[in-house]
């Protein structure tokens, strides 16, 4: 379609001018000038269709291809492990989905136009030119041309590296805006509201700089290429002018080698724009490749089993456990043993930092342990596709979230099948609520479960979001549910309630509960104590009191606090 256009572009010139000289040398009356009228008409109408043909195969092709690297993006971010997600910021992941992409999308549309046409058109004008008009006066306009190559080549290098600069201040800029407005409250709280607008502002002075620097890059680029197509027309007018007078060409034909000259105007502008559009999209294709080359450190050791009739009962088994996380030094759980049978409740007990967190993240593969073995039914966990994983073993986590829709959405999270399509699960939302305590919370709002929670699940207390991802965990009726300190925003009477509805739904069922409260975990079959990394007490509740460890100083100074309250 752009060679179509092209094409049609040089015989409108050529059809000009043989009007003009047909009717400067008296060759041509109104009969004679309409035919070329006609071809002028045709050229035109060929445009109109090509120009529409291009834009739509071309601009299509380049939102195509940007929506199926977005997706194909987003999907490989899911499938990535914790580790990378830990050590790259969301804002600057942002960026690659916003800044990035639309970079790409550019250089796949607009500039494969402006390339096309800075090459093939240049070659077909300077072709026509030298066929219907003449080879020296083409010559002698195209030599300051070829000076726009040379600027073009140092222009691309330094437009790459300031592009690449620039894109990496736009994410510097997403980042702290994303920052900032997710921790607003605490901002507040602080009073640090100036602090961070300094912050802020510092970082949107950086990407102004570097923005200016590209710029005023263009803004010399630009006008030079502007200086060198005035000269070819300047060296056109003179020497054309001269061959006209020793009718060496015609008018007609000067007229035309003019328009000519005024089509390789844009060809040369286009050469700048296609250089800063590549240029630009280069550097954000690095940053974009640098994504898809990462490889997650958790695979699918089973893929390909069949995840239906593959089933996780409950029963853990733990030998010599040891685990370092991968940027760390020193490791965090150190030759851990204990077995949980099916149907048990265990409770682990620990000081902050000894380790509780990062077995629930062993269990739910996370991470995968260096030294020791972790077996599912028996068998190790690697065995099992992630697919079952997934959907045999629910948790709560530390920090609860909760997704910008209704409360029963959050809730149904979980659930293969969607609340649209199956208005039943209404019942089995609302009883997996009342287990976890927070219906009577959702009955008091105007919209009940169809109450919209805000960005996190802003718009309820800390101990809502706590009931919520409960109910959510526990609508799944896994064989393993894993509570990492699911209870600590919640007063004792509902914690108390929580647990007793915990046994009668789990029973059968493997639980295990991560707590700083001995009144979470005294009705657990089995209590693990863990004290930097290391499994120092094992024991129900009442072995753990007779030995007078840890887990007796805890409750012993748990009992005290309780009856000063009660005081």
């Amino acid at each position: 379609m752009l060679l179509l256009v092209d094409m049609a572009n040089l015989y409108i010139p050529q059809f000009t001018g043989e009007i003009i000289d047909g009717l400067t040398e008296n060759k041509l009356d109104f009969d004679g000038v309409l035919p070329l009228i006609w071809k002028i008409f045709a050229a035109g109408s060929v445009l109109m269709l090509g120009r529409f043909g291009w834009r739509f195969f071309i601009f299509g092709a380049a939102r195509g291809i940007e929506y199926r690297l977005r997706n194909d993006m987003f999907g490989h971010l899911e499938t990535l492990s914790a580790r990378y997600f830990n050590s790259h910021k969301t804002g600057d992941l942002m960026a690659h989905f916003t800044n990035d992409l639309q970079a790409l999308r550019m250089a796949v549309g607009p500039a494969v136009v402006t390339a096309f046409d800075a090459v093939v058109m240049t070659v077909m004008v300077l072709v026509k030119m030298v066929i219907y008009v003449d080879f020296k006066l083409t010559i002698l306009a195209f030599v300051p041309l070829t000076l726009v190559a040379v600027g073009c080549y140092f222009y691309g290098g330094e437009s790459k590296r300031r592009q690449t600069r620039r894109q990496e201040a736009f994410s510097a800029l997403s980042d702290k805006v994303q920052e900032s407005l997710a921790g607003v409250r605490v901002l507040k709280a602080f009073v640090q509201e100036e602090e961070d607008f300094k912050a802020f502002e510092k970082a949107s002075v950086n990407s102004m700089e570097k923005n200016l620097s590209v710029v005023k890059l263009r803004a010399v680029f630009g006008p030079l290429l502007d200086l060198v197509t005035g000269l070819s027309l300047l060296l056109t007018l003179l020497f054309g002018g001269r061959m006209v007078l020793a009718e060496q060409i015609s008018i007609g034909q000067f007229v035309a080698f003019n328009s000519y000259i005024g089509m390789l105007v844009w060809p040369m502008i286009a050469c700048g724009d296609c250089i800063n559009s590549f240029s630009q999209a280069i550097a954000a294709f690095q940053r974009i490749a640098c994504i898809f080359r990462e490889e997650p450190d958790i695979v699918d050791k089973a893929e390909g089993a069949d995840s239906e009739n593959v089933h996780i009962r409950g029963d853990i088994t733990l030998n010599n456990l040891t685990f370092t996380y991968p940027d760390g030094q020193e490791p965090v759980l150190k030759n851990v043993s204990l077995h949980v049978k099916e149907g048990e409740m265990l409770g682990i007990l620990g000081r902050t930092g000894s380790g509780k967190s990062s077995l629930a993240d062993l269990l739910l593969r996370v991470y995968d342990c260096q030294e020791g073995a972790l077996l599912l039914d028996g068998k190790p966990i690697t065995e099992y596709p992630l697919a079952v994983l997934h959907r045999d073993m629910a948790y709560v986590p530390q920090e609860n979230f909760l997704f910008s829709d209704t409360l029963e959405e959050n809730i149904a999270f979980g659930l293969e099948q969607r609340i649209s399509e199956y208005p039943e699960l209404r019942k089995s939302i609302r009883r997996a609520a009342k287990a976890a305590c927070i219906h009577d919370n959702i009955v008091e709002f105007p919209e009940e479960y169809r109450t919209l929670v805000g960005e996190r699940g802003v718009t309820l207390s800390g101990g809502q979001k706590q009931r919520s991802s409960i109910a959510r965990a526990l609508l799944m009726d896994a064989s393993v549910l894993i509570l990492d300190d699911s209870l600590s925003a919640v007063d004792t009477d509902t914690e108390e309630q929580i647990l007793e509805n915990l046994m009668k739904l789990r029973r059968g069922k493997t639980t295990i509960v991560i707590a700083h409260r001995i009144s979470t975990l005294q009705k657990a079959d089995h209590v693990a104590v863990l004290t930097e990394g290391e499994l120092t007490e094992y024991g129900t509740h009442e072995e753990l009191l007779k030995l007078h460890g840890f887990y007796a100083h805890i409750h012993e100074k748990q009992q005290l606090e309780q009856e000063l309250t009660a005081m």
